[in-house]
């Protein structure tokens, strides 16, 4: 019996390779919109911070 034709591993394997680069990228996004995040965060309670205490000093 005659089998199937081969399988294209090498077809695979660059879209494996492509895939990984996507998760990658998508996962060093997720990690930079956290610090942007957190950076906001951080500012905003300063600010919040500095008017609770202009607010008591007068």
């Amino acid at each position: 019996m005659a089998k199937g034709p081969q399988k294209d591993s090498k077809n695979k394997a660059l879209h494996t390779k492509l895939l990984n680069r996507k998760k990658a990228k998508i996962q060093e996004e997720k990690k930079e919109r956290a610090l942007q995040l957190k950076a906001i965060i951080t500012k905003m309670n300063q600010q919040k911070k500095d008017n609770e205490s202009d607010i008591q000093s007068e």
